[in-house]
């Protein structure tokens, strides 16, 4: 569904802008009036990480008038294999210094408003007000739902992004759309408290391309809502494989029940989760000396650190690209806390094979490790 634009146009471009944002310009549809539409936009990006660093780079770049970055981090070596936006000599600086740099040097005329500052549910709404459009590239559902229930509540479209490991989702919630359309909020695809125990990317992972692409996927969301050019993913989910090569779309509607219930990805993720035994360590040890194979599906360089005797080792990767490699009737999986074993299980069992979880991985094996062996 086409909606119109957020933005009313400045009335022209200088001489520099017009040469700068050339290609544009000549864009089908898009034209000179959408280049003037961005150029009085205000976009608030939450989080300068993975998703926030291309997604700034790309509002720049295509001449967005105001950018408000909020963040309170600061840049870690660790950060540069998927944050773009920062260099080697940003470690220790403040990650929202970095966009203003960036910005500058792609788009003297884009300002950026730095906030340093950690967005929590008491200020969110206060940070977010007077954006036409909030990006969130934030890693952590608290701060997800405070940036969602502020968008709500100011009735601003929120285009959202989420990247783990190998794979992706991004959509548009708006509490707020025009005549003809369904307001979608976070809670229709996570429930409160869904996702809080979602491990973190230093946990298990992310690929940083991935990242790149995302972030670029929720710039282009944020344009189009800018311009009223194209379609918004308002009430459809995008979903990357990035190792399959694959980009899937699932209708999401509101809950029945005003938010309580989950719409459609999420009531297939539960039963996908609840169709999977999940183990205890003892039960995971009862199943192994019954015959069970423990297969543990994390990298080389985690099991190098250890791993439960008698597991055989194949990464999760090889399991997802041949699961017919697992020559077993009945698996306990094993990852580092559960959520990479979930994904090898449901392979396996889509195989043939009989295959379960160890819940909470090896973290929780080593938490209670000893009670197990005892």
């Amino acid at each position: 569904m086409v909606f119109p634009p957020l933005v009313e146009p400045v009335a022209e471009l200088s001489e520099d802008e017009r040469t700068r944002t050339a290609r544009h310009r000549v864009l089908a549809g898009f034209g000179d009036l959408a280049q003037r539409r961005l150029a009085a936009a205000h976009v608030a990006v939450v989080g300068a990480g993975g998703l926030g660093s291309p997604a700034v780079l790309a509002l720049a770049a295509a001449g967005v008038g105001t950018i408000t970055v909020i963040d309170d981090d600061r840049v870690e070596a660790s950060n540069l294999q998927r944050q773009v936006m920062h260099r080697v000599t940003d470690v220790g600086a403040p990650k929202v210094d970095s966009a203003v740099r960036i910005a500058g040097d792609l788009s003297p005329t884009t300002l950026v408003r730095a906030v340093p500052a950690l967005l929590t549910p008491g200020n969110a709404r206060q940070l977010l007000a007077g954006a036409h459009v909030v990006i969130d590239g934030t890693d952590t559902f608290e701060t997800r739902e405070a940036v969602a229930a502020a968008c709500d509540s100011l009735g601003v479209p929120l285009v959202w992004g989420v990247v783990q490991e190998f794979h992706a989702q991004a959509t548009v919630f708006w509490s707020a759309p025009p005549a003809g359309a369904l307001p979608v909020r976070l809670a229709d695809l996570y429930p409160p408290d869904a996702g809080r125990e979602a491990p973190s990317c230093a946990q298990v992972g992310v690929l940083g391309a991935l990242c790149l692409q995302v972030g670029a996927l929720l710039a282009t969301e944020a344009v189009k809502l800018i311009t009223g050019v194209g379609e918004p993913l308002l009430g459809r989910v995008l979903v990357i494989d990035a190792l399959r090569g694959r980009t899937d779309e699932v209708p999401l509607r509101p809950a029945s029940d005003g938010g309580t219930t989950p719409a459609e990805p999420e009531r297939r993720a539960s039963a996908a989760t609840t169709a999977i035994p999940q183990l205890s360590p003892a039960e995971a040890l009862a199943a192994h000396r019954g015959g069970a194979v423990l297969l543990d599906v994390r990298e080389p360089f985690e099991t190098d650190r250890g791993v439960i005797p008698g597991s055989v080792l194949l990464p999760l990767g090889e399991v997802l690209a041949d699961p017919s490699r697992v020559e077993a009737e009945n698996v306990v999986v094993v990852c580092q806390v559960g959520m990479r074993a979930q994904r090898a299980a449901a392979a396996l069992r889509g195989a043939g094979v009989a295959a379960s979880v160890l819940a909470g991985g090896i973290d929780a094996w080593t938490r209670d490790g000893a009670a197990v062996r005892a």
